[in-house]
């Protein structure tokens, strides 16, 4: 049975990737994706909340095989369709805060717009931090109002809410890097850097 987060995300899977691009722009996309590019050597990698794979297809070329991973089944349905050209990339259902993988098996954990929406971010940050091998490390990028401009908060919201209706209730809308930093820090990690990249949130950290 679903929770109503499965069931909130899982309603929106045949149109996520428009959708995205609709609310934050995209300019704002592209930016991100070239700042994706710059990662390389990512070896083992898994994803949490891939949605429908749209940013994995951007590191797949850079990982040696990439674990992408949802808890919603129609949202891993469309990434299944999306990822089949790339053979490095398998596709499966897991949880972010309680994954089946054995500790220390990742070099890399990717996570798109996923740490602002969950309830329990220091759960997936915890589990994050278990399935990591020692070194390994944590590319979070996550979209955020906070230093926006009045202007582009409203059209986001806008657009948000025309498309998806109103958000979770656990929906972190101005996640600063400190706040972003500390909470990885919480969970054990090195922060190497946290910046902004348009809207988003970029952090990479080090499992030591």
């Amino acid at each position: 049975m679903k929770n109503r987060k499965e069931e909130y995300w899982s309603r929106f899977a045949r149109s996520f990737e428009a959708d995205q691009e609709y609310i934050a722009g995209k300019g704002n996309v592209q930016a991100l994706v070239r700042k994706l590019h710059e990662e390389h050597d990512l070896k083992e990698v898994i994803e949490l909340g891939c949605g429908t794979g749209r940013f994995t297809k951007e590191i797949a070329g850079n990982a040696k095989h990439i674990v992408t991973t949802d808890l919603s089944d129609e949202m891993l349905e469309v990434a299944r369709i999306r990822l089949s050209s790339f053979p490095n990339v398998t596709v499966q259902k897991a949880d972010c805060c309680r994954t089946s993988f054995r500790s220390a098996i990742f070099d890399t954990v990717f996570m798109v717009n996923l740490i602002h929406v969950i309830e329990n971010p220091s759960d997936a940050l915890r589990e994050s931090y278990r399935i990591l091998r020692n070194g390994g490390k944590l590319l979070i990028a996550s979209g955020t109002n906070y230093g926006a401009k009045e202007s582009d908060i409203r059209r986001r919201v806008t657009r948000y809410l025309k498309v998806w209706g109103m958000p979770p209730s656990s929906y972190q809308t101005s996640l600063s890097p400190d706040e972003l930093a500390s909470l990885v820090e919480s969970a054990g990690f090195e922060v190497d850097v946290v910046q902004h990249v348009k809207l988003w949130l970029y952090l990479n950290a080090t499992k030591k």
